[in-house]
């Protein structure tokens, strides 16, 4: 079977010493946050063993574009940056100054060093005014792909106080993606209290999706707002199966209570929502995953990521089931993100090879 381009939806960069994120603060809130005013609560779950792999880091961009993006033959890497957790920041004006930083730091620091890397707009979803305004600002540069916002949030994100950012990401083609971020630092990570083990509450993220995506879909976001497109990055996909049978059944009864919706819930999900790989569930028969894709409609909804440099890192040569269709595998490693985030397509017939490495094919960063 041939072995084709990647694109990574899941990198997390770090901000350090040599690439630190204060130079980049704006002046007017370096006090503020000198001050701890924008510090933010704390879901109180951490790996006993760490979340960062012992063998890899994901601190020198120039170093990540040869440890991965060459090893595996990664054409494409999407940061997952710490910003995306800044609507937790309880005092409003720092929460706006560090998505303003993260985005500059991105800009500045990873994406000039590598054409490759692809940045996230980080926003305060608790000033939509400005959230707006740095969409606008940063989502112009053409490697910022999409707008990044975390798990953990005070409103459910089909609220419609969230309707005016939605409309400008549209305006700009940009996705949401929904990545796991702090779940149960406002409140408990479960809807009927908190877990007490970070083996617990890791296992649980999948519930923060679940009850997001049912806000959205029952809320009409996609509706109203018909070139929006959501990413669910970093939650499984497993469980998205039952939670569709269960709204269209309901829809059937229930319907009159949305009256915006025109179609079943599943169809805005197939046509809106995309998903990433990792962590993909492991069942006993790994051929299993196979109806699952079926289910899912993964020839369109599927996208690959890594969570590198994370613990549960997924190798692309061993991600996938053995009896993957080449077709399949093609769409899930490259063409999938590359419809969703306009990068190049690849071309029809790609060329086999015997390496466990991806083909190059000529396609440009």
């Amino acid at each position: 079977m041939a072995n084709v381009p990647i694109i990574d939806c899941d990198i997390h960069p770090e901000a350090t010493k040599e690439n630190p994120l204060d130079p980049f603060v704006p002046e007017s809130a370096r006090e503020a946050l000198r001050q701890g005013l924008g510090g933010a609560p704390g879901a109180g779950y951490s790996n006993p063993f760490g979340v960062t792999r012992r063998d890899a880091e994901c601190k020198d961009p120039l170093k990540v574009g040869v440890d991965h993006l060459d090893k595996y033959g990664i054409h494409y890497g999407i940061l997952q940056p710490p910003g995306m957790k800044v609507s937790l920041t309880l005092q409003i004006d720092a929460g706006n100054a560090l998505a303003r930083a993260w985005n500059d730091w991105q800009i500045n620091t990873w994406l000039a060093a590598d054409k490759r890397f692809l940045g996230s707009v980080c926003i305060n979803l608790n000033d939509p005014a400005e959230a707006i305004k740095e969409i606008r600002r940063s989502g112009v540069h053409p490697q910022m792909v999409q707008v990044n916002v975390g798990g953990e949030s005070r409103d459910l994100y089909g609220h419609r106080r969230y309707f005016p950012i939605y409309e400008s990401m549209s305006d700009m083609n940009l996705p949401l993606c929904l990545h796991p971020g702090s779940e149960g630092s406002l409140d408990s990570a479960t809807p009927v209290g908190r877990p007490s083990t970070y083996f617990e509450w890791h296992t649980a993220i999948p519930l923060t999706f679940q009850a997001h995506l049912i806000s959205m879909v029952t809320e009409g976001v996609f509706e109203k707002f018909p070139k929006m497109k959501l990413v669910l990055c970093e939650g499984g996909i497993a469980w998205l199966c039952h939670t569709m049978w269960r709204l269209d059944k309901n829809f059937k009864a229930l319907r009159s209570t949305t009256p915006w919706l025109r179609r079943a819930p599943s169809e805005y999900i197939f046509d809106h929502v995309r998903l990433t790989t990792q962590p993909l569930e492991e069942p006993a028969v790994p051929e299993q995953l196979l109806t699952i894709f079926e289910i899912l409609h993964a020839e369109r909804t599927l996208m690959f990521a890594t969570d590198f440099p994370h613990w549960d890192f997924d190798e692309p040569n061993r991600t996938l089931p053995r009896a993957t269709p080449p077709e399949l595998k093609r769409r899930i490693f490259y063409d999938n993100a590359a419809e969703l985030y306009g990068l190049p397509k690849l071309p029809a017939t790609l060329p086999t090879t015997t390496s466990s490495r991806p083909v190059a094919v000529g396609v440009t960063a």
